[in-house]
């Protein structure tokens, strides 16, 4: 099969791209670190850009995936997923009146800045109030998301169709993330490995590094790749390995990006933490490992008699 973006699709990624580095540039996204309460005033600009209503136009998940890579390459903060599936349904969603977050029945993400609570797993989706939820404060590895355990699970609010669809794309969006901090970190260890110099060369040139950087494009490449493919199709079995390989892209390219910064990316200063941190987050978040492997392994067909 040809896969290939289209024309509208370039000009989508790009604008969206240029959107996030004008309005949450590093100066705005080292404030969140301080205070990781969401901005309001940055929330109505993204969902006046459309990164909410996306559902709601003719753009599909495709288009979708590749405004949430751009989101997770900026590193941008807040419950995206969830307002952006409840767009339609909880008002203000889609013009980002509203701050819907994110529970996957055991983690609810941004709960102190929520109007709405989306709920899914495996019992289906609903909408729930905040102030029903009883739960726990937990300190999170990224500080840009705080997060709260539920400790009590909560009458079932308003009940939305299409649950198990729902919770399919929320995997999906999750791994375009995924697929955006992967490419972000490898950028930043081309252009460390180009400027940082050692032995009187850059340490670009010596052959260690140059296999990180070739391996860390592979992961690039056969994320997005398999994220834009189950994007199309919709399919569960192909939602499940592009989150598996998303979040393994996202993990290990930021891992592999702290060793080329060395020491350096050990820095509070520095933003590759950052960057692990959030991977190490979602990978966690809609479907975890485990539980991805287990529909795999149960996707394919009985071993035959040789």
């Amino acid at each position: 099969m040809r896969f290939q973006l289209n024309d509208d699709q370039r000009a989508l990624r790009g604008g969206v791209r240029e959107l996030l580095a004008g309005r949450f540039g590093r100066d705005r996204m080292r404030a969140c670190v301080a205070d990781p309460s969401v901005d309001r005033r940055l929330w109505r600009e993204l969902g006046a850009a459309g990164v909410f209503g996306l559902r709601l136009e003719e753009m599909g998940l495709a288009e979708a995936a590749l405004v949430f890579e751009e989101a997770g390459r900026a590193l941008l903060p807040g419950p995206l997923v969830a307002t952006h599936l409840s767009a339609g349904v909880v008002d203000g969603a889609a013009e980002g009146e509203a701050v819907v977050a994110g529970c996957d029945g055991a983690l609810v993400d941004h709960l102190p800045d929520a109007d709405a609570v989306l709920w899914l797993d495996e019992s289906g989706a609903f909408v729930v109030d905040p102030a029903e939820l009883v739960t726990v404060e937990l300190r999170s590895v990224d500080p840009m998301t705080p997060l709260n355990r539920v400790t009590v699970r909560p009458a079932e609010g308003r009940a939305l169709p299409g649950a198990a669809r729902l919770r399919r794309e929320a995997v999906l969006l999750t791994a375009a993330q995924q697929c955006g901090i992967a490419g972000r970190t490898l950028e930043s260890a081309v252009e460390y490995a180009g400027v940082r110099r050692q032995f009187g060369r850059a340490i670009g040139a010596f052959q260690a590094v140059k296999h990180l950087c070739a391996d860390m494009l592979v992961r690039v490449e056969m994320a997005r790749t398999a994220v834009h493919a189950a994007a199309v199709t919709g399919d569960p079995v192909e939602t499940a390995a592009a989150k598996l390989l998303a979040d393994e892209a996202a993990v290990r390219n930021s891992r592999d990006c702290l060793q080329i910064f060395a020491g350096t990316g050990f820095t509070w200063e520095a933003d590759v933490h950052l960057h692990m941190k959030r991977a190490w987050l979602l990978s966690t978040r809609f479907a975890r490992e485990g539980e991805i492997q287990d529909a795999l392994a149960s996707s394919l067909p009985a071993p035959g008699i040789w």
